[in-house]
C-alpha cells in the first residue's frame, strides 16, 4: 500500500499469520485465503468462541482487518488515513468515492456475528459503490487521497467557545424543521460567497431535512450527533477562540500557560544544547526544559483538563454513541491563572529564553521562522483563550472539528451573526 497501515495494526496482522501457519503447519495467505477458510481455523485459534471483550482476540481482529484491508487496497487501491475517532487510530479511504471504513470495526461485528463471510458482502456492496461512482463521473472525477480524507474526516483542529445555556437550550428545544427556516432565512441575510451558502444548504439543510421534523433536537442526538452539536454551535457560541491543531493547543499552548514567565531558566544538559544548535525551535524546547508554576492534570485532556472538569454539553448527548465534538468545561481551576496570565510577557520570556541557550550554546541560535509564527500564534490564541473564560459570561467548552470545518469557520461565524443579530423590520 502506498500509505501502510498503522505499525500496531501491521504487528497484529503479523501475529495472526504465524499463529495460523502454526496451526496449520504450512503458510497461510491471508490476503488470498477465502473468509469461510480462515474462519473455521478461529475456534481452535482462539481456544473456543470469539469473545469482543478479551484483548488477545480483539488483536486477532486488529490482524485480520489488515488482511482486509491489504485486500481492498490490491482491488481498489484503498489507503489508510489518520483518523482520531477510529479504534484504529487510522481508517481505511478509497480514491474514487468518499468511503471511510473502519477495518477493525468490521471484522469485529463479523465475528461477533459468527460469520466472518460477511467482509465478502461488505467487499461486494463497496465494490459496488465504487462502481457507480466510476460510472457516473465518466471517469473524469478527481482522486481523493489521504489528506483529503483527513482534512474532512478526522477532528485534528480544535478552538474554545463560550456559549449562551439558554440560548442553547432553546436550539436543543427546537423541531429541525424550525430550525431550518431560521436558517434558510439567515442564509439570505449573512455576508457570504454564493458557493458557500449553496452548499450550506445542501449539506446542513438537507441534513435537517432528514430527521424527524416534529421531534425535538435533543431527541435525536442518537441519530444525528454531528447536526445537533453544530446547530448547538450555530445558536449558542457568543465568542470563539481561533481553531489550531489539537497538538498545538495540547503540547504547546496550554504547557505556556501552565509554564508562565519564570525569571530564572534551570540548567540544561548538552542534548538539549545541542538540540537547540541544531536547529530545534526555541518554544518547543522552552515547553519541555522549563518546568509548570501551576500544576497541571497527569492526565485527562489535553494535559490540562481533568476528566472531572469536563462534561456533555446537555444531558441529552449522553445518548450519542460517537465520539462528542462539542465538550463543557469547567475553568474555575484556570480562570484565576488566565485572569493573571500576560500572553506579551510570555514572548518576552521565550525570547530571554533563547538567549539563555545561546550563551550555554555559545553561539547564536539558527534561524527558525517557524518558531516565530508559532510564538505569534500562541500569543494571539491564548490571549483569545482569556478573553473568553475571563470576560465571557456562559458556559466555556472546547469544540473538535476537522480541518475542513476550520478553514470554513469564517462563513460559518457570518450564518452564526445573522441567526443572532439583530433584523431590520420595514414597516
Amino acid at each position: 500500500m502506498a500509505h501502510p497501515a498503522p505499525p500496531h495494526v501491521q504487528s497484529a496482522q503479523a501475529q495472526v499469520a504465524a499463529a495460523l501457519e502454526q496451526l496449520a503447519g504450512k503458510p497461510v495467505d491471508l490476503l488470498k485465503t477465502p473468509w469461510p477458510e480462515v474462519e473455521s481455523a478461529l475456534p481452535n485459534l482462539l481456544g473456543g468462541a470469539f469473545d469482543p471483550n478479551n484483548q488477545n482476540h480483539q488483536v486477532l481482529a486488529l490482524g485480520i482487518g489488515g488482511a482486509l484491508a491489504e485486500r481492498l487496497a490490491g482491488e481498489h487501491g484503498a489507503f489508510w488515513f489518520l483518523n482520531r475517532e477510529s479504534p484504529e487510530g487510522a481508517s481505511l479511504g478509497f480514491p474514487d468515492a468518499l468511503i471511510v471504513l473502519s477495518p477493525f470495526g468490521e471484522v469485529m461485528n463479523s465475528l461477533i456475528a459468527g460469520k466472518l463471510s460477511r467482509l465478502d458482502e461488505l467487499t461486494a456492496n463497496i465494490r459496488g459503490m465504487l462502481g457507480k461512482a466510476r460510472f457516473g463521473g465518466a471517469g473524469g472525477g478527481q482522486k481523493l487521497g489521504p489528506a483529503d480524507y483527513q482534512r474532512l474526516i478526522d477532528p485534528g483542529f480544535m478552538q474554545f467557545l463560550v456559549m449562551d445555556p439558554a440560548k442553547t437550550v432553546k436550539a436543543l428545544d427546537s423541531t429541525p424543521d424550525a430550525l431550518a427556516r431560521e436558517i434558510r432565512d439567515a442564509l439570505g441575510r449573512a455576508q457570504i460567497p454564493k458557493e458557500v451558502r449553496q452548499q450550506f444548504e445542501g449539506q446542513v439543510l438537507t441534513a435537517l431535512q432528514q430527521m424527524q421534523p416534529g421531534k425535538k433536537l435533543s431527541e435525536q442526538v442518537d441519530v444525528a450527533p454531528r447536526i445537533v452539536e453544530l446547530m448547538a454551535h450555530l445558536f449558542g457560541t457568543q465568542a470563539s477562540t481561533g481553531a489550531a491543531q489539537n497538538e498545538f493547543w495540547g503540547h504547546l499552548i496550554l504547557p505556556m500557560l501552565f509554564i508562565g514567565t519564570p525569571q530564572d531558566f534551570p540548567p540544561v544538559d548538552e542534548e538539549e544544547i545541542q538540540a537547540f544548535t541544531q536547529g530545534v525551535a526555541p518554544m518547543e524546547l522552552f515547553v519541555d526544559v522549563v518546568p509548570h508554576s501551576v500544576q497541571a492534570p497527569d492526565e485527562g485532556l489535553l494535559g490540562a483538563f481533568d476528566r472531572t472538569e469536563v462534561s456533555p454539553l446537555h444531558a441529552s448527548f449522553e445518548r450519542s454513541r460517537a465520539p462528542l465534538h462539542l465538550l463543557k468545561l469547567n475553568m474555575e481551576r484556570l480562570k484565576p491563572v488566565l485572569a493573571s496570565f500576560d500572553p506579551n510577557q510570555m514572548v518576552d520570556t521565550v525570547r530571554r529564553f533563547t538567549k539563555y541557550m545561546e550563551e550555554k550554546a555559545g553561539k547564536g541560535a539558527p534561524p527558525n521562522p517557524q518558531n516565530e509564527e508559532m510564538l505569534k500564534a500562541a500569543s494571539v490564541l491564548l490571549g483569545d483563550l482569556k478573553k473568553l473564560v475571563v470576560e465571557g459570561k456562559g458556559d466555556v467548552c472546547l469544540r473538535q472539528m476537522t480541518e475542513g470545518d476550520a478553514m470554513s469557520e469564517r462563513d460559518l461565524a457570518a450564518v452564526r451573526n445573522a441567526l443572532q443579530g439583530p433584523r431590520i423590520i420595514l414597516s
